[in-house]
């Protein structure tokens, strides 16, 4: 008689795992390979930042950004919405936020996806037009709770929620496919469904969410996925981080960093890295260390439970941020029973 699914716990684990994943690459975002390496070696456990890190100087040991922070307001919307995501919304959450960052004085703001999307709206362009040009990784970084509260199993309706959640900054093929890919692993986790069984329904996925949004010439989110598996089949833990940073990419691109969390999922899944060494291995990259360390967070969470983190670490992230996710994700979860 097999155990019955702890949905709860694999849902906490996503969400938890995108903020683990985004304070260990919170001190190296942005730096390049080379740099992380003269600096921090490899990292191994939360770590403080740098006063010259270009992003997030002198922020202490387990700081969340705006990955985690974005991912909150997302589920909160959905919360407040019952599951629905008014794009006039979501655009002035988004700006709400980007002016409480600034008024901290924090480097840490809109990406260049949803600083355009976002300067659009103001001028008066709908929703749907302003995100026509949003590639890079803002929407699959905060699409996790979709993944929550949506259950893959019922396709379209799933493929609609993201949709909601992208359209403001990132309604076109690229944005929209990616964080399809992203919140459908998260999805399939929680639902029981192994590791590598849910990459694989994320690939899947999307395929058929990229035929919603702005046609934009790029390489395919769900070709990707596949080549990157291939590539990387067989390739020691010693020599990955170096493939993932010079053939498949580490910047803000949908088709680079998504796709390098992807990458490091399969390692996972076939049993050649542990959850929390990944998350190390994605924060040690070099490029948007926090997005691809956050997103993978996501998808492994869901998949294999709050055990796969380390408890004294997602203490300490709790403590530093004041961050408390249980009766969000409560919310959530009561929405994808609906």
């Amino acid at each position: 008689m097999t155990a019955p699914i702890d949905i709860r716990d694999r849902a906490l684990a996503a969400f938890y795992g995108l903020a683990l994943g985004d304070a260990l690459g919170m001190p190296t975002q942005s730096l390049s390979r080379e740099r992380i390496k003269q600096q921090f070696g490899r990292i191994t456990t939360l770590t403080a930042a740098d006063a010259d890190q270009p992003i997030a100087p002198g922020m202490p040991a387990g700081s969340i950004t705006d990955d985690t922070e974005q991912a909150v307001l997302v589920a909160e919307l959905l919360v407040a919405g019952a599951g629905l995501i008014q794009p006039s919304e979501l655009a002035q959450s988004l700006i709400d936020w980007e002016a409480v960052m600034q008024a901290k004085g924090s480097q840490d703001l809109l990406g260049p996806s949803t600083k355009r999307a976002i300067e659009m709206i103001l001028a008066g362009h709908s929703p749907e037009e302003a995100g026509r040009y949003g590639t890079t990784n803002g929407a699959a970084m905060r699409i996790a709770p979709v993944g929550i509260a949506a259950d893959v199993s019922n396709q379209q309706s799933f493929i609609e929620a993201v949709m909601q959640a992208c359209q403001v900054t990132h309604n076109t093929t690229l944005g929209i496919s990616s964080a399809a890919a992203v919140a459908a692993v998260v999805s399939a986790g929680i639902n029981g469904i192994s590791l590598g069984e849910a990459l694989d329904i994320g690939a899947r996925i999307a395929v058929h969410a990229e035929r919603h949004g702005h046609w934009i010439a790029g390489a395919r989110i769900s070709a990707r996925i596949l080549w990157a598996k291939k590539l990387c089949a067989g390739v020691s833990n010693e020599q990955l981080p170096d493939l993932i940073y010079d053939v498949i990419g580490t910047s803000v691109a949908s088709q680079e960093s998504v796709i390098a969390a992807f990458a490091l999922a399969h390692q996972v899944a076939c049993g050649q890295l542990p959850a929390f060494d990944a998350l190390c291995m994605a924060a040690s990259l070099g490029g948007d260390t926090d997005t691809i360390a956050a997103i993978l967070g996501a998808m492994l969470g869901a998949s294999q439970g709050m055990s796969a983190w380390p408890v004294a670490l997602i203490e300490q992230i709790k403590t530093v941020n004041g961050l408390r996710l249980c009766s969000l994700v409560e919310q959530l979860l009561s929405l994808r029973a609906v």
